[in-house]
């Protein structure tokens, strides 16, 4: 969420930096809501002091045996208490209408963020690897899953519905490799792994602004709890309402968690196969940093989804996300996308994004340092996908396909499975 006073400083910043993300800001609304909320404020002060003020006499008037003038400012006082309850009520409300419009708001691109309408102005950063130009009719992961008996679309309907699918065999084992995987390569780089629930309140979901926003886009039991659909809820809201010691920072965190999503793209888009589903597993990557070692870090959270593509021997490009593209609470994003041939493009495998203070001020996240500065600080959180495991599945079967309909494991990931080289019919 932003801060109130720099919004109020910086309205028509503000308000560009909405435009330029294709986002609503009532910039007027705004005012006049922050202009009752700060009058309301000025007249309870106002009242306050001059109730104080009454009392202070009645208690003079009382001595003095002044009973009359003292019942007469007894009256003065509940009368001012009156007023500062009407005050506090308008006060109140102008607070809980500007909080409301502020939640919608989403966060300031920083000033490295590109300028742009949507993904045709995301400028890309650099490539790794070389896509595999196949001596034989390649074919896209729906198919071979199907074929091999690995992936089966038509019982995860049956299971549940559309946009479910279940793994059989070695695409079972390939998931848990997968998630295994990364989870050794992330915390042999520094991170803690985590094992968080898959069920949220409401209150960790507006800490990392999945709500009110998204709500539809998120399913919901019947008391109340959202599952949830990134394990940066929860990795995030770890430390909130919480203050941190800045030599505890930066905090690197990772966790595996399954993911739903209830809105899972716009219909007759990407609806065969595992890429766009409403279950799917991830591996998270989360840090709390200082707004000092934030850009490092992000920089660094980029490599190490890389280090996971690189190892897998799987193509890959970064991309820089613009303006119009960037999530609601990201101020500067990273997109690594995946070769993909049933594509014969590049797919989103991972988003890492810097959220400046956006989230910590949701959350109530702070840290402090006597060294540098008195009190407490919002820290900066990030957030990135280390990887998503099906979209990795998926990506695998299609570019280590062989020309029998088998598919060769890579080599970093037989040792997870048990020795297996070739996926071959199940």
């Amino acid at each position: 969420m932003l801060d109130v006073k720099f919004v109020r400083e910086n309205l028509d910043a503000v308000a560009q930096a909405m435009e330029n993300r294709n986002a609503s800001f009532d910039a007027q609304a705004f005012s006049r809501l922050d202009a009752q909320r700060r009058e309301a404020i000025a007249e309870e002060e106002h009242l306050q002091a001059e109730r104080n003020s009454a009392s202070k006499e009645i208690g003079a008037m009382m001595k003095d045996g002044r009973a009359e003038e003292a019942e007469a400012a007894k009256e003065r006082v509940r009368a001012l208490n009156e007023q500062l309850d009407a005050a506090a009520e308008r006060r109140t409300a102008a607070d809980a209408a500007l909080r409301e419009l502020l939640l919608a708001t989403p966060n300031m691109p920083d000033a490295t963020t590109p300028v742009g309408k949507d993904e045709n102005d995301n400028p890309e950063v650099r490539r790794w690897g070389t896509p595999r130009d196949f001596d034989f009719e390649d074919k896209p992961h729906w198919d071979l899953g199907a074929d091999l008996g690995i992936i089966d679309s038509e019982r995860g309907v049956k299971l549940a519905e559309s946009r479910f699918y279940v793994l059989g065999g070695a695409g079972a084992r390939l998931e848990r490799a997968l998630i295994s995987f990364m989870l050794d390569q992330h915390t042999s780089r520094g991170y803690k792994e985590w094992w968080v629930p898959a069920l949220a309140n409401a209150d960790t979901l507006t800490g990392t602004a999945q709500l009110p926003k998204f709500e539809e886009d998120l399913y919901k039991t019947t008391e109340g709890l959202y599952l949830i659909p990134t394990a940066e809820v929860q990795l995030t809201n770890l430390h909130a309402g919480e203050i941190l010691d800045a030599d505890q920072l930066p905090l690197r965190y990772c966790a595996f968690t399954p993911c739903f999503r209830e809105e899972a793209g716009s219909a007759g888009r990407d609806t065969r196969g595992i890429i766009r589903v409403h279950q799917f597993s991830k591996v998270e990557m989360v840090k709390y940093a200082t707004p000092e070692q934030a850009w490092d870090e992000l920089e660094s959270m980029v490599s190490d989804a890389e280090n996971i593509l690189q190892l897998l021997e799987l193509p890959y490009r970064v991309i820089t996300l613009c303006t119009g593209d960037i999530g609601f609470s990201a101020a500067k994003t990273y997109d690594v996308e995946v070769w993909m041939p049933s594509y014969r493009g590049y797919k989103e495998i991972s988003s890492c994004s810097c959220c400046t203070d956006f989230q910590a001020r949701r959350a109530g996240i702070r840290y402090k340092d006597p060294e540098q500065f008195k009190g407490t600080r919002l820290l900066y959180t990030l957030n990135g996908s280390g990887l998503a495991v099906g979209r990795c599945m998926a990506a695998i079967i299609e570019n280590y396909q062989n020309a029998d309909g088998t598919i060769t494991v890579p080599r970093a990931l037989v040792p997870y499975m048990g020795g297996l080289e070739v996926i071959g019919p199940q």
